[in-house]
């Protein structure tokens, strides 16, 4: 009887071992397929420039500034924009 439980432990041991070092490997190479897709996904697409509002009426192109630097300060807080490109911007429409 003890040889009996003698074996019937070192398959126990045995077993949970190749278990443990399969789910190992298995999670290494998920992250290598991981790794592997994110640096061949294609770059995100340059972010469009923000286009200015037509010039209006003196007190509709009051409005319209402020709305359009209201936009152009929201797509730089969400970091669409660079503080460049931002500052081009932000020019362009106080100088219409």
């Amino acid at each position: 009887m003890p040889g009996l439980l003698r074996g019937v432990a070192r398959t126990a041991v045995i077993a949970g071992t190749a278990t443990s070092v399969s789910n190992r490997v298995s999670r290494r190479q998920g992250q290598r397929w991981a790794q592997q897709e994110y640096e061949q996904a294609p770059p995100p697409p340059p972010a469009q420039p923000v286009a200015t509002p037509p010039p209006a009426a003196s007190g509709a192109a009051t409005y319209d500034r402020i709305e359009a630097l209201q936009k152009l300060g929201e797509l730089k807080a969400q970091g669409v924009l660079s503080e460049e490109e931002f500052a081009a911007e932000k020019a362009k429409i106080l100088a219409s």
